[in-house]
């Protein structure tokens, strides 16, 4: 079979095809057949080798979906013939994170991820894909989706009639925006490019702001609300944004803190939190029960992912390359024959 290579850190001339021996499933494992598998800006960290220590070489991406084609012994859960998708963490069924779940993340650290033909899962960490979504759909859920759900949904408490600011139209502020609206809530979206705006609000947006145009854009956001805040942020720039996003948050409000776009260090006023009573969350991805949550949420309401573009498998590293860009309007795609 063929996969994919990490086998060396700091620019993608690391990134290899390889052919590998199809794996065989032990006790209490599946062998899934890889039909797609998506790109998140941590495959860029991972990649850039600021993620961590990678243990080379490393099968990268942690989100893929595809057909169950073999069960080993024991499997209950799973027969050849069904759809599934990986989950992010190995080891996080349900409750809260710890430290030994977060040892265990696919596409970093020691352990592979879904860039391959074929992939050897545990039972228990795959879960089913909704029926209406194609394959390059479903591969898109198991991180950013996951991510925001647990923000917003798991975290946040999301509830009808509360602002959700989004900063950009990545992956993740695109599911934000999808998912906060199936909550009947309002949305406000940034980004440096009116076409993406003008995207965003086809999508259903309520309000659009161009952060280019209008640097102090958590003025606008206040402007928005009757000068009260938002009740949500979804936090994915990091150090330059995470500022103007205390600022922008209602007293009371939530901030979830999902990325780092924008840099890692920066000087924090704790004031900005600590007299606005507010709450800032570290969000990392999600449970399988969590997972699931979602995707029942999803067939409900027959949500649709957005995706920018779809690469063939022998054309990763231009996924990579686009993805890097930033040029991208939701999520970047690598479709596998």
């Amino acid at each position: 079979m063929k996969a994919y290579e990490l086998q060396a850190t700091g620019s993608l001339d690391g990134l290899r095809l390889v052919d590998r021996p199809e794996p065989v499933a032990a006790c209490g494992e599946i062998v899934v057949r890889v039909k797609a598998a998506s790109l998140n800006y941590r495959d860029l960290l991972v990649m850039q080798g600021a993620y961590g220590r990678a243990t080379l070489p490393l099968t990268p991406l942690s989100d893929g979906a595809g057909e169950v084609v073999a069960i080993g012994e024991g499997v209950t859960r799973w027969q050849p013939g069904d759809r599934v998708a990986g989950t992010f963490f190995l080891n996080w069924h349900s409750g809260p994170i710890d430290a030994d779940v977060m040892q265990a993340a696919r596409g970093g650290g020691s352990t592979h991820g879904m860039l391959s033909e074929f992939v050897v899962l545990s039972e228990h960490g795959a879960v089913r894909v909704p029926e209406h979504l194609s394959w390059e759909e479903a591969a898109t859920l198991p991180c950013a989706a996951l991510t925001v759900w647990n923000a917003l949904v798991e975290q946040g408490g999301l509830k009808a009639g509360e602002t959700v600011v989004l900063l950009g139209t990545g992956g993740v502020s695109l599911f934000g925006l999808q998912i906060a609206k199936l909550h009947g809530a309002r949305t406000i979206i940034t980004s440096s490019s009116d076409e993406k705006l003008a995207r965003a609000t086809a999508l259903g947006a309520d309000a659009t702001i161009n952060y280019r145009t209008t640097p102090d854009w958590e003025k606008k956001v206040l402007e928005l609300t009757g000068g009260h805040g938002a009740d949500h942020i979804l936090e994915v720039g990091g150090a330059g944004t995470f500022a103007k996003s205390l600022r922008a948050t209602r007293v009371g409000g939530h901030v979830a803190l999902i990325g780092v776009l924008a840099g890692v260090a920066s000087e924090l006023r704790v004031t900005d939190i600590l007299m606005k009573s507010l709450r800032v969350t570290g969000i990392y991805v999600g449970s399988r029960a969590m997972f699931e949550s979602l995707n029942r949420a999803v067939t409900q309401h027959q949500l649709k992912p957005v995706i920018d573009r779809v690469f063939p498998f022998a054309e990763a590293r231009a996924a990579y390359e686009h993805l890097q860009s930033g040029k991208h309007f939701g999520k970047v795609v690598i479709a596998i024959p």
